[in-house]
């Protein structure tokens, strides 16, 4: 199956009819370009890519798209293009390169989170990485890739225009509209009504929200119930969130100094982020690291800690603090904890039994539920940011991914009631032709899930 000068074609392998280890391609001209290489998540990991372990090379149920179809065809795979440093985007570049052997074309921050993985793995330096400036235009063998600049939960989130002689394809990635990100720049309305004037054929475009209406909560409006809570607090404050969500720790850095608390950071994950951030120019705020060793010894009042943790998971830091196993402090009645984070589906159960043994021991819990102010803001599009960009860019057809089956949907449903006259609704492993005519066709490529155990790769049934 090879994409001749006529034909424009987009492939995802992982990604579409579920969340998480995107894996797409695009054909043109008999080449392919893929975009993200990502991991899948199990009910022990978040949305956002916080893994339950210490190293996801080490936990024998890691997943990810498998790559057959283009491995067979390397000679022809032109590049690898990131297009942000979330797991479910770049975190199975270090197990499945070797079968690429591709260059990767990525933004600065995003390029040193993948240099960390890579030097975990003994691949520091094989691995052709080319860093891309913001709204830069490369040519990748006979793709031309615009970057465009995006909001997100992570810093440096772009979509892209890729374009070929026969067609051209707004692939957005994940975004929302955020007008103070905090970090990084706000959206910018004007940059995505300009793609409608290059002619959009087709928008491959993150379901996540897409059955959730309104418009999502701004990050920057979380200061103020964040500060609220904090203020309020006679003891330790423990606040569970991401840990790739910098704009997150950036507030609350913020907070703990107009408080005069001290800011520790507990788990490996959020304090690799932090380190990124800063030898990449994108960290300014206060200084955040404490010893964990020191934590015990600190006034109670003075403690604001963000830990990882959120959905429950077995060995992060805030579950070994709900059972008195973490190593260098005790939580202490009259100490808070507040839940920045989102309930991901399947999660319910090991974070209700970790709230029930917080209040166990007298500690306050502040949930988004149980909050009068907003704590918590997803990194998603809901409905009407969708229909917004849809109605910006005025694609001639909308492709859904980045979502289960109701999420493309309810994508669907937007991009009609913003008047996108087509809309292909499909899978993993259904080939979506974009030129010379719009069509789909289902099943036209096997697809599966590999897994990592013992640190090697095998087929999962």
């Amino acid at each position: 199956m090879t994409p001749e000068q006529q034909d424009f074609w987009f492939l995802p392998l992982g990604g579409t009819g579920e969340i998480g280890m995107n894996m797409n391609l695009y054909g043109h001209d008999r080449q392919w370009l893929m975009v993200d290489c990502g991991v899948i998540f199990d009910k022990n990991n978040d949305v956002d890519g916080e893994a339950m372990g210490n190293e996801l090379r080490e936990r024998p149920h890691i997943q990810m798209a498998d790559p057959q179809f283009i491995v067979e065809r390397r000679q022809k795979l032109a590049g690898l293009v990131i297009t942000h440093a979330h797991e479910d985007h770049i975190g199975a570049v270090p197990y499945l390169w070797q079968k690429l052997k591709c260059p990767i074309y990525t933004t600065k921050f995003t390029a040193e989170i993948l240099r960390r993985k890579l030097t975990e793995v003994g691949l520091e330096g094989k691995v052709p990485v080319t860093i891309v400036e913001g709204h830069e235009t490369l040519n990748i063998g006979v793709f031309n890739v615009q970057w465009v600049a995006l909001t997100h939960s992570i810093p440096e989130p772009y979509g892209m225009v890729i374009s070929t002689p026969v067609g051209k394809v707004f692939h957005t990635a994940d975004w929302k509209l955020d007008k103070n990100p905090v970090i990084g720049q706000p959206y910018d309305q004007n940059s995505y009504q300009a793609l409608a004037e290059q002619g959009i054929d087709a928008m491959v475009c993150d379901s996540t929200n897409a059955n959730i209406p309104g418009w999502s909560e701004s990050e920057g409006a979380l200061y103020k119930g964040l500060k609220k809570h904090i203020e309020k607090a006679k003891g330790r404050v423990v606040i569970t969130c991401f840990g790739s969500n910098l704009a997150r720790l950036h507030t609350l850095a913020k907070i703990a100094k107009e408080t005069d608390r001290h800011l520790g950071l507990l788990g490996r994950s959020m304090v690799n982020m932090m380190s990124a951030a800063k030898s990449t120019g994108l960290w300014t705020s206060v200084e955040t690291h404490i010893d964990p060793a020191h934590l015990g010894y600190l006034p109670a009042s003075t403690v604001l800690l963000v830990a990882t943790g959120s959905q429950g998971e077995p060995r992060t830091a805030l579950n070994r603090l709900s059972m008195n196993s973490f190593r260098d402090m005790t939580l202490e009645p009259g100490d808070t904890v507040i839940f920045s984070s989102k309930v991901i589906p399947g999660n319910e159960l090991p974070i209700e039994q970790m709230i029930e043994r917080l209040k166990a021991m007298k500690v306050d819990v502040i949930t988004d539920d149980n909050s009068q102010l907003s704590i918590h803001a997803s990194g998603h599009p809901a409905a009407d940011e969708l229909k917004a960009m849809y109605q910006w860019v005025k694609p001639r057809c909308a492709i859904p991914v980045h979502g289960e089956p109701h999420h493309i949907n309810a994508n669907g449903a937007v991009a009609k009631a913003a008047d996108v006259s087509q809309h292909l609704l499909g899978s993993n492993g259904d080939l979506y032709y974009i030129s010379p005519a719009l069509g789909i066709r289902r099943r036209a490529v096997k697809t599966g899930r590999l897994g990592l155990k013992n640190n090697a790769l095998i087929k999962m049934t």
